[in-house]
């Protein structure tokens, strides 16, 4: 499986529409591990109304696992058939394998600063 992690500077970046990258772990979910790492470059612009559910769709990402996130920018990412996690924070490969081991929840963290400039 994969699962993509906003990043700056290998942390979490709480601002998904303006992260520096995205982390892209493909994951062996039966051993709890990574197995690749990749970076995608970040779109200008707004989170949820660039092409970064779609271009991560592409790559079969089937997680994101963020911090705060607006609801727009949610529902685009679920659209795209991607499942959101917000709430996280710290070095990505560590909530990477804290989300393998199962110890994450979605905290429902929302970024209500740009909620009407995301919605669709």
């Amino acid at each position: 499986m994969k699962i993509a992690l906003p990043s700056r500077l290998n942390q979490i970046d709480d601002h998904f529409g303006h992260c520096e990258y995205f982390t892209v772990f493909t994951t062996d979910n039966a051993n709890q591990e990574i197995i690749d790492t990749e970076i995608i470059a970040s779109p200008t612009g707004c989170g949820c109304k660039s092409n970064i559910a779609q271009i991560l769709a592409a790559l079969n990402v089937k997680i994101m696992l963020a911090g705060n996130m607006g609801e727009g920018a949610v529902r685009v990412l679920n659209n795209a058939g991607i499942e959101v996690l917000r709430g996280c924070s710290g070095d990505v490969k560590t909530v990477a394998l804290n989300w393998l081991a199962g110890s994450l929840t979605d905290s429902g963290d929302s970024c209500h600063e740009h909620e009407h400039s995301c919605q669709n």
